[in-house]
């Protein structure tokens, strides 16, 4: 038999003796590639032990015929699987799928901060979508922060950073998670000076109030403290608790440049301190200044510490010194006669020391010097009113004006002879005299009490 004819007729029945049929295989070149050894071993069996009714079978093509026997796995897997989807879902089996369901719902706790959506705002109550259930509530007293204005502003759908205060549904006629943006805001607030804290930043305040320890100020909604020691303006001030708590009150409503000290949100704790900060922000700038000042030069800058023997001025990064004798040019015995911490000044450079960081500095040469205009403002043989400063042996002292003395010889205290000056006239007594001689170069004006009744026509210039 040849391959067509092995194609045309895969089987034969023949007859044996007893009347039993018997199905037998012909050779056959359906493909070319040799079937499992499991599937050969099938076809013996059926060549071997055939019935009738397996001889009816026979004339349908066996799967033989399918490679590895693919076919039948693929179906078999796909008729499983409709079934199984076509079977009813048991109330078991619903409830487990439920809670499964539930359990991917959002777990509240108490000081949460979530970030919610705005799905409905009202005059009572805002609701915001934090992903439960149920909406949570953010009822008007957790939203005292908000002004009028900011509230208006808020639309539905806006972004909403909340605080949890009740996880759960309330009895109260409140149906979800009570919400709230105050504790929110404050909260964002701590967050972000504890990275002010850590990375040391410099900033501003304002300054709210102040009590006898130091001051208090406002620092994005929370409340902090200045201890008296770390505030620039108070030191120098010696220890009169008058003068400081006068100080503190000139402070209030102003901003101060300050740095975190301690930050402790669980204490509700925010420490700052205005010296640390002056300080940081100074050597920061100390080099570059440094090299900028020059000799001659007229500078702006604040007092911030006196002495008595001079005043401390911040140009901004450097501190100088004018010396007691370059404060003014009249005569001046303690720098709080004229001056005053935190006090905003024009200042001369006398001189810089690179090596010593220090710089030497005068206020009484940023202003004309009264003897080079004296012959323009004064005339010999002119009256004018003098106040007795001092004192001496031979006469007495008398100012006509900042940086202007001069001397009313004992001769010409009084008429007639006098043993004391200060049998005539006393420190601080108000008097007219008149100009008896000017000498601008050698700072000299000779004046007269005793003349000061006669006629301009009475006097001379020595």
């Amino acid at each position: 038999m040849n391959n067509e004819e092995a194609q045309a007729t895969p089987t034969q029945e023949t007859s044996n003796g007893s009347g039993a049929t018997e199905v037998a295989a012909e050779p056959t070149n359906i493909t070319t590639t040799a079937a499992p050894p499991a599937q050969e071993g099938a076809m013996a069996d059926v060549e071997g032990t055939a019935s009738p009714a397996d001889a009816g079978e026979a004339t349908t093509p066996d799967a033989d015929t399918t490679p590895e026997g693919a076919v039948e796995v693929d179906a078999e897997a796909i008729q499983q699987k409709a079934d199984e989807n076509a079977a009813p879902v048991s109330l078991m089996e619903q409830l487990l799928n439920e809670n499964e369901a539930a359990s991917s719902v959002r777990r509240l706790e108490y000081g949460q901060a979530i970030e919610g959506i705005l799905m409905y705002k009202d005059r009572d109550d805002l609701l915001v979508d934090i992903g439960t259930k149920s909406e949570g509530i953010v009822p008007q007293r957790e939203r005292q922060s908000l002004s009028a204005d900011k509230l208006e502003e808020m639309r539905v759908g806006d972004k909403v950073l909340v605080v949890v205060v009740r996880p759960e549904s309330g009895v109260d006629g409140e149906d979800g998670p009570i919400l709230s943006i105050d504790k929110a805001r404050t909260e964002v607030s701590w967050r972000k000076l504890q990275q002010q804290f850590e990375a040391g930043e410099v900033f501003e305040v304002d300054v709210v109030g102040y009590n006898k320890g130091g001051l208090m100020v406002e620092v994005e909604g929370v409340r902090g403290f200045i201890p008296a020691s770390q505030v620039n303006a108070l030191s120098g001030i010696g220890d009169s608790e008058e003068n400081r708590q006068s100080q503190m009150s000139r402070l209030v409503n102003t901003k101060l440049l300050v740095k975190i000290v301690e930050v402790n949100r669980d204490r509700n704790r925010l420490i700052l301190s205005e010296r640390q900060a002056v300080r940081e922000q100074r050597e920061a700038s100390k080099g570059r200044l440094m090299n900028e000042l020059e000799v001659g030069q007229i500078r702006e800058g604040v007092v911030t510490t006196l002495a008595k023997f001079g005043a401390f001025i911040d140009l901004g990064g450097v501190d100088g010194l004018v010396h007691v004798s370059e404060l003014s040019w009249a005569r001046i015995d303690d720098p709080k006669q004229i001056l005053s911490v935190g006090q905003p000044v024009k200042v001369y450079i006398l001189g810089i020391d690179q090596e010593k960081q220090k710089v030497a500095l005068s206020i009484k040469r940023t202003q004309p010097e009264p003897w080079s205009q004296v012959t323009e403002k004064y005339h010999v043989g002119e009256l004018v009113e003098a106040t007795i400063s001092q004192l001496s042996n031979f006469g007495a002292f008398a100012r006509i004006e900042e940086g202007l003395e001069g001397l009313i010889h004992i001769s010409e205290l009084a008429e007639g002879r006098v043993d004391r000056p200060g049998d005539i006239v006393k420190p601080g007594d108000k008097v007219k005299v008149r100009i008896l001689r000017i000498d601008p170069e050698n700072r000299r004006l000779a004046l007269s009490l005793k003349r000061a009744a006669e006629g301009s026509e009475g006097t001379t210039e020595e």
